[in-house]
């Protein structure tokens, strides 16, 4: 025999209650990981020895302050240089020019393949290895040299690490962006007569924007947090101001809680610039996602534009 199902009526189906499905185990995971931040919390609020006294004295102290004043002078010059060089260095990477391509190359083996510490404490005592830095043609007439000693300041050698190290990163950043535009805009581009630069500047550089931005956003805060290793060279920034104030007090946790604070509120404030950033070159993204449900929503758009 054949079983007929009989499948409720439509309006039975509108009348049928919705049950929500139940997380247990979300429920069970969020009210542990609360208990663990709430003893966490307790702790650091209780626990004597973090002398939250001595932190608030030294949040606004004025070494304090000019040394977070340079942390961010310091991010925003070397972010800037690495921006720049970046993008030159990608340019040249996707160039069809193969003297171009192995520059780029050997530039991307040497700054990625050496640890950053390493390249500022070298950019430091670059006088070491030439005491007269000369500017000139080889084995040609000389423009003019200056004293190494003079010239590579501790600021100096911090923006050359940072900086000269930076544009590694970006340049691969820069150029993953360029190829993820389709070579055909390119080719259309081209076709219509414009120029290579202005193809790049009109057609190539406002698509690729929106990959750019993202890893960008994440390199600037990491540049932030990576100004501390400039206090090795002896440079005054935020870590460095410091750790000079507890090498004279001995109060090492409550002024590390302190560089620890005013990098967290860089880094939100970063994070929130960022997000609006991020926003604004995804518009055309959120444009093409929005005219499809709107053609759902209104059927007879289509027959109308006919």
């Amino acid at each position: 025999m054949t079983q007929v199902l009989n499948w409720p009526a439509s309006h039975d189906v509108e009348k049928m209650p919705v049950v929500p499905l139940k997380y247990y185990g979300r429920w069970i995971a969020a009210a542990v990981l609360l208990i663990v931040i709430g003893g966490l919390v307790t702790s650091m609020i209780t626990n004597p020895r973090f002398k939250w006294e001595i932190v608030a004295q030294y949040l606004f102290n004025e070494e304090i302050l000019s040394g977070l004043l340079a942390t961010i002078w310091l991010t925003l010059a070397a972010m800037a240089i690495g921006i720049v060089l970046g993008t030159g260095i990608a340019l040249m990477r996707i160039s069809e020019n193969r003297v171009l391509t192995s520059i780029a190359s050997g530039y991307l083996w040497l700054f990625r393949g050496t640890p950053l510490l390493v390249q500022l404490i070298f950019w430091y005592n670059l006088s070491a290895l030439y005491p007269q830095i000369t500017v000139g043609f080889p084995f040609g007439p000389s423009l003019g040299s200056f004293d190494a000693n003079r010239f590579i300041t501790v600021y100096v050698a911090a923006l050359l690490g940072l900086g000269l190290n930076e544009g590694a990163y970006m340049s691969e950043i820069v150029r993953s962006g360029l190829n993820s535009v389709p070579v055909g805009q390119r080719e259309a581009a081209e076709a219509l007569g414009m120029s290579r630069f202005r193809v790049m500047a009109r057609i190539i550089l406002p698509q690729a924007m929106r990959v750019i931005i993202p890893p960008t956003g994440n390199q600037l805060i990491g540049m932030l947090k990576t100004t501390s290793l400039v206090s090795v060279i002896a440079m005054q920034e935020l870590l460095y101001s410091a750790q000079l104030i507890y090498t004279a007090n001995f109060q090492t946790i409550p002024l590390l809680i302190v560089a620890s604070i005013w990098y967290l509120a860089l880094t939100t404030v970063l994070s929130i610039g960022q997000y609006f950033v991020e926003r604004h070159f995804g518009k055309s993204d959120r444009r093409s996602d929005a005219t499809p449900q709107a053609e759902v929503e209104d059927p007879n758009h289509s027959a109308r534009s006919a």
